[in-house]
């Protein structure tokens, strides 16, 4: 099994940015301002029924997770979504998942996720998108963590890039066909095994530096229609969408597979937003387009992170940790 503290500092997040190529990646990183439009844009819905409400008794540090780290990379960081801290170029969203499950526990979070990483970052320094060294997110873990959440292996061994920006580009050439497929199935069903291998050794990492810590996996949204196109928000070739969608399926089979041999909760955040994939009707998933105040390219809106943060509830031990 490959574990993650073999891994070298990562490389800068830009290069594994889920964006479609480097036009797409510079506009999501343009459009991360924290400014507020509360128009439904794309035919987005409001909040869903099961996003949890902050409760009024909550104080920070008093709930049954009083110490709350959050690991991730971009989906949960959630940039873009209002309002997105750039400081350190890491683009979290004061209302991403993790602050809206802290809210609804009264814990004191900690969210050190940041948009760009993979697993290598938990270990090892970060490079994040305006050049700034992000210190390992594992250094925010210590014998008094209550609650884990991890979100990550989307961009672990370049697989975001590959089926996003690297199959936009092919389609460009072969609209009708399913170019990416081609060329590239294979080896990105074999990346998915090292992805689960990689993520058990993750949860195994969170264990041994947050031994009493409830550790929850977090899965991915389904980014991919199960049927139909959207070219005009997914520009992907037409017989490539299945193998994208595949590709999704995996990566959550591959988190939710790691968390079990690990020994951890899975948050199935696939099934809290099915049906609002980026070519639905209501999506809380932006497409390529930019949507400053919203989302960038390719990435949650909050709809998304408040299902994700009803999957994180929903699994957690009631009352007390476990």
């Amino acid at each position: 099994m490959e574990h993650p503290v073999r891994q070298p500092a990562r490389r800068p997040a830009a290069r594994a940015a889920l964006a479609a190529g480097a036009l797409l990646l510079a506009a999501a990183l343009a459009g991360c301002s924290g400014s507020d439009d509360s128009g439904d844009a794309d035919g987005r819905q409001a909040a869903p029924s099961a996003s949890p409400s902050p409760s009024a008794s909550s104080t920070p540090g008093t709930g049954p997770y009083p110490d709350y780290v959050a690991l991730g990379d971009s989906y949960t960081a959630a940039p873009g979504v209002p309002e997105s801290d750039g400081d350190d170029g890491c683009l979290r969203s004061t209302v991403n998942y993790p602050h809206l499950v802290a809210a609804d526990l009264g814990s004191a979070l900690d969210d050190v996720s940041c948009s760009g990483a993979d697993s290598t970052a938990l270990v090892g320094v970060q490079t994040s998108s305006t050049n700034k060294l992000v210190p390992a997110q594992f250094d925010a873990l210590n014998d008094g963590t209550d609650l884990v959440t991890v979100g990550m292996g989307g961009n672990d061994f370049g697989l975001f890039a590959s089926v996003f920006s690297g199959c936009v580009s092919r389609a460009q050439k072969d609209p009708q066909g399913s170019p990416c497929s081609d060329a590239g199935r294979t080896k990105a069903l074999a990346g998915l095994k090292q992805i689960e291998d990689r993520l058990e050794a993750v949860y195994a990492g969170v264990r041994d530096r947050a031994p009493k810590a409830v550790i929850v996996a977090v899965g991915y949204p389904m980014v991919v229609p199960a049927s139909g196109t959207c070219p005009d928000r997914l520009p992907l070739a037409t017989g490539d969408y299945p193998f994208v969608r595949e590709v999704n399926e995996g990566l959550n089979d591959a988190v939710r597979t790691a968390a079990k041999k690990a020994g951890v909760l899975y948050a199935d955040v696939a099934k809290a937003t099915e049906g609002h994939d980026v070519c639905a009707t209501e999506p809380w998933i932006n497409g390529v387009q930019n949507a400053p105040g919203k989302a960038i390219p390719l990435h949650p809106f909050a709809e998304e992170q408040k299902a994700a943060a009803a999957a994180v509830l929903a699994v957690l031990p009631k009352g007390a940790k476990a």
